[in-house]
């Protein structure tokens, strides 16, 4: 991909003289190589149907808050990432906060994050918050290997929590790296492009 074509997609700029997005966090040096190679995938693909089921059934997952099921669907070198987006001039070539994320994760973090849902101390999500996320615009690109595909989504989140607070949304734009391990799809890599600068959210005590 060239570098017109990168900044010519919103949310997904970085400097020339950069490395791919998630090599730029602090746990991204483990993260998964693979990058997407050619055109999107037609929708009557197999391979494009699946990764689309995939994110389906993820989202019904992450909607009923079985969050042990969720980490079952990941692979054990995964990374999470979410950079802070920031408001930058036109052409600046960069619309994210160096070592700054909202998201920065590896199995064992997520699995900790997950862990402490079921202690006394998530007042965040105690009680837990009503959840509908929302998936579209998905597309599906192929990479050097069968084993791996590029996945891009749109997400809406709908979040609703106790009787007065009133309901959040966020809207953010979602690349995946999906593999395939014995003969099933799995996540070993999502980076995340908030729509926001600032969140209109309490926290981010849930899973995009």
């Amino acid at each position: 991909m060239t570098s017109a074509e990168r900044n010519g997609r919103a949310g997904f700029r970085w400097p020339d003289d950069a490395a791919r997005p998630w090599q730029l966090a602090v746990l991204g040096g483990h993260a998964p190589q693979q990058v997407r190679t050619g055109n999107p995938l037609p929708f009557h693909d197999v391979r494009h149907q699946q990764a689309h089921q995939f994110l389906v059934d993820e989202a019904y997952l992450l909607d009923a808050a079985r969050y042990g099921e969720w980490l079952d669907t990941l692979t054990d070198d995964i990374h999470y990432f979410a950079p802070v987006r920031v408001t930058t001039a036109a052409g600046a070539g960069f619309d994210t906060s160096p070592g700054m994320a909202h998201f920065d994760e590896n199995k064992y973090s997520l699995n900790r994050r997950v862990a402490r849902f079921a202690t006394e101390h998530a007042w965040t999500e105690d009680p837990p918050s009503r959840l509908r996320h929302h998936i579209t615009n998905v597309r599906t690109f192929a990479c050097d290997d069968d084993a791996h595909l590029i996945v891009e989504s749109a997400e809406l989140l709908f979040r609703s929590r106790g009787d007065v607070n009133e309901a959040a949304l966020i809207s953010c734009g979602r690349e995946d790296l999906l593999r395939l391990t014995d003969q099933v799809w799995k996540l070993a890599r999502r980076t995340i492009h908030l729509d926001e600068s600032v969140l209109r959210m309490q926290n981010l005590a849930v899973f995009l």
